[in-house]
């Protein structure tokens, strides 16, 4: 599966996968979602995300466990 909104840019955070370039790790939306907040709330905190983003995060992490190789779209 290919991933519109998550890239991984080695320039930005490292490398680590983030939401759309905007500092934004998909493994803190990740970690929001199992600390129990909701969509709204995170969204509340983050309003630069919205709820495709936090989908897509949750999509990729469920992925991510599978262990295989991700098609994780490079910045130029």
């Amino acid at each position: 599966m290919a991933y519109d909104r998550i890239l991984a840019n080695p320039d930005v955070m490292g490398g680590v996968p983030t939401i759309r370039g905007l500092r934004l790790p998909v493994a803190t939306i990740v970690a929001m979602v199992a600390d129990g907040l909701t969509t709204d709330e995170i969204i509340a905190d983050l309003p630069d995300l919205t709820r495709a983003d936090i989908q897509e995060a949750l999509r990729f992490a469920a992925d991510a466990v599978l262990e295989r190789q991700l098609p994780v779209l490079r910045a130029a």
